[in-house]
């Protein structure tokens, strides 16, 4: 129990202090912004596919369950308003960060880790580079572009998928769906599930740092650490939801 004790407070310590230490290179040149641009190619329009089939099949599930259960109670007209609600606060951002962020983190993650233990970042530590700033800024920085846009594309298909299943499986007017559903979610409940997606971003892209910087025992270990990466991340996205949410309902409710 202590040995799991003590590896879970050297985990979180050490992603702490590689948040500082990223926070603290922010600013410092050179830009690498030929580094941020491949890295937002590589985060985010190579996993297009994945973020936006999962948010419509979602948008369509949550929509098609909705409205078998609602119309016990003749509440069926507000399954528009409750499938962009659960949509846009929760659904998109998590599932995006959870399916996209898996991907992301567990590929730099096995980047790094190879890099380290093929000793390339201790050479870059010798050539005098910056490897906090030349490796994990660039991915940082295109983290915090790349989810929030993927979430609001996730968003908005989720919610059009929503709408076409109940018109298709329920024969509801798409007119009267829409002006329900415009009428009870406001700019906050957008902007709610935009602003987790941010911390999402950095969350994600830090523990797939972290664990590559970390990697030891050569390939059998940089196997193990990209698995745990994926857990990792899954967990962290989840836990962090929570608070995200407390925090965002004392901020603005």
């Amino acid at each position: 129990m202590d040995t799991y004790l003590r590896r879970g407070v050297i985990w979180y310590g050490g992603v702490g202090l590689l948040a500082a230490s990223v926070c603290r290179n922010l600013a410092l040149p050179p830009a690498y912004l030929a580094h941020v641009i491949r890295e937002i190619d590589i985060m985010g329009v190579q996993s297009l596919g994945v973020a936006l089939t999962a948010a419509v099949f979602t948008g369509m599930v949550f929509a098609l369950q909705s409205a078998v259960n609602m119309a016990r109670f003749g509440a069926e007209a507000y399954v528009g308003p409750l499938t962009a609600l659960a949509i846009l606060r929760e659904l998109g951002p998590v599932l995006t960060a959870i399916l996209v962020g898996g991907k992301v983190a567990s590929g730099i993650t096995a980047e790094l880790g190879s890099m380290k233990v093929t000793e390339q970042i201790d050479a870059l530590r010798t050539l005098g580079v910056n490897y906090i700033k030349r490796l994990i800024v660039p991915r940082i920085l295109a983290a915090l572009v790349v989810f929030p846009l993927l979430t609001v594309l996730a968003n908005a298909l989720g919610v059009l998928g929503g709408m076409v299943m109940m018109y298709f499986e329920r024969g509801a007017d798409m007119y009267a769906y829409w002006n329900v559903t415009t009428y009870w979610v406001v700019p906050r409940d957008f902007l709610m599930g935009v602003g987790k997606s941010v911390f999402f971003g950095v969350i994600v892209t830090l523990i797939g740092c972290y664990n590559g910087l970390t990697t030891e025992g050569g390939t059998e270990g940089l196997g193990r650490a990209t698995t745990d990466t994926v857990v990792h991340v899954t967990m962290g996205v989840i836990i962090s939801d929570f608070f995200l949410t407390k925090l965002f309902l004392i901020l603005f409710w």
